[in-house]
């Protein structure tokens, strides 16, 4: 990610577990220097039964590190991904 390289903080994952029939997001896994600050998207989208689909499709400015969560939602829905 690109605020992530600009900080040098380029260590780290997020991870997006789905339901493979209906795409609802079951948890989501994050290690990251600014996890703190992201983890709220995951906990919303999950009490609102929301899809990955659905959370790739929700907006993530340039550059922030919530893009790494747009790209894991990208990889969980059959892996579209970009920056990976």
């Amino acid at each position: 990610m690109g605020r992530a390289r600009a900080s040098m903080d380029t260590a780290g994952l997020v991870k997006i577990l789905a339901d493979k029939e209906t795409d609802e997001v079951l948890g989501v896994h994050m290690v990251a220097p600014r996890a703190a600050d992201l983890i709220m998207e995951a906990v919303t989208a999950m009490e609102y039964r929301a899809s990955a689909e659905d959370m790739a499709r929700i907006c993530h400015p340039h550059p922030t590190y919530s893009e790494a969560i747009k790209e894991a939602a990208l990889d969980a829905t059959e892996a579209r991904s970009l920056h990976v």
